[in-house]
């Protein structure tokens, strides 16, 4: 297998990079949803051999793609659908707005589990739609569904806005409470769309299911939503996709795209094909490398800031912090980054009741990380100095 380096990552700064443009220089950052490490070489080597040809106009997916796509999903995910099935679309968020634009009318309720990264809690709006919201539960082992509040919410809702696996928690859903969901969507006809793109960042002992393959009826009813972005940290190429099995959701679909998305970029679609063709081998090395961060994460932590509650995530490169025992006044999020100088995602971006917590991204170099809790533990250490 071949060796990659996520030990080492190049400097941002001065690249246009959103996440190391927000803050000074002296300041970490370590907020949004964008790892700072090499792409995959293979991906570089197909954009490389892409820029030979002197014309980039307006691009559609090939068909190598779209059955690229199909392959990795039924060989990942046990997950059987065919080319035309696939939707291509500059973006997830793009995505779930033109969900809720095709199947619901103003006053229509859309049901989000909290807390939830903002375009999802802000979508419904939108379109002049009521979200209705279910928090997550806190458990020992970490955050789960409350199936209670959910088949309260969904016997009001029109849609279900799922994120799966969850952004901030990091929680990857069981086949039995998806399961749940799915019966209780199919008994009140509710839409499912399923935000799924971190659905190839899952650690050792879990699993992603999509939801839609659990069975054809579930999947009549569902929107899923794919991306290569965040796993292969190609997020600026702005390319994704859609999944809808059922002609006439997919029709609609389709046509809500009108005056508001537009065709995906061509870059995109060629790093894309490269990476679920060639760039497995990279991807495996990354899970290793963030599944070790993340517990190393949690050591850290443990020895040095014990106040923050930190259930480590079963997906991705996010990990939601508790700071409310730490005794900070106002937000955690403005005091790490006036005395620790490290750029965190202030809870209540999630959630207006969240304001106590932080999001931290982990998907950094060992070094960047251990940096990050150092500056984080020292601020409050001097905090209590007279």
């Amino acid at each position: 297998m071949p060796r990659y380096e996520f030990d080492r990552a190049p400097s941002r700064l001065d690249t246009g990079s959103t996440k190391w443009s927000r803050y000074p220089a002296d300041v970490l950052p370590m907020w949004i949803a964008d790892m700072d490490f090499s792409v995959a070489p293979e991906i570089v080597s197909a954009l490389q051999r892409r820029l030979e040809h002197p014309v980039f106009g307006y691009a559609i997916a090939r068909t190598e793609l779209r059955e690229e796509i199909v392959r990795d999903l039924a060989e990942r995910f046990g997950w059987t659908i065919r080319p035309d099935d696939i939707v291509f679309l500059p973006g997830v968020e793009p995505g779930f707005n033109m969900a809720l634009k095709s199947r619901l009318k103003p006053g229509d309720k859309v049901l989000i589990q909290t807390p939830i990264y903002r375009p999802i809690l802000d979508a419904p709006a939108h379109w002049e739609l009521e979200a209705l919201t279910v928090p997550m539960v806190r458990a020992e082992a970490g955050y789960r569904p409350d199936r209670g509040a959910l088949a309260a919410g969904l016997a009001q809702a029109r849609a279900f806005l799922l994120c799966n696996p969850h952004n901030p928690t990091g929680h990857v859903y069981s086949r039995e409470d998806l399961a749940f969901i799915a019966a209780e969507c199919e008994a009140r006809d509710v839409l499912i769309v399923s935000d799924e793109i971190h659905c190839d960042l899952v650690f050792a002992g879990r699993e992603h299911i999509p939801i839609a393959s659990l069975a054809p009826a579930v999947a009549d009813r569902t929107i899923t939503l794919m991306s290569a972005s965040k796993t292969y940290n190609i997020p600026g190429l702005k390319t994704s996709f859609a999944v809808i099995t059922n002609p006439a959701l997919r029709s609609a679909f389709a046509g809500a795209r009108s005056g508001m998305v537009d065709s995906v970029n061509l870059f995109g679609l060629e790093a894309t094909l490269a990476a679920y063709r060639d760039a497995g081998a990279w991807r495996n090395a990354l899970l290793g490398y963030l599944q070790s961060n993340r517990d190393h994460l949690e050591q850290e932590i443990e020895r040095l800031i014990p106040g923050i509650r930190y259930h480590p995530p079963e997906a991705s490169f996010l990990a939601w912090l508790d700071c409310s025992a730490l005794g900070i006044a106002g937000s955690p999020q403005s005091f790490f980054l006036r005395q620790a100088k490290v750029g965190l995602y202030a809870g209540e971006v999630f959630g207006a009741e969240y304001g106590a917590f932080v999001r931290l991204n982990f998907g950094c170099t060992r070094a960047v990380l251990s940096d990050a809790i150092e500056r984080m533990a020292g601020a409050l250490a001097g905090r209590a100095q007279p």
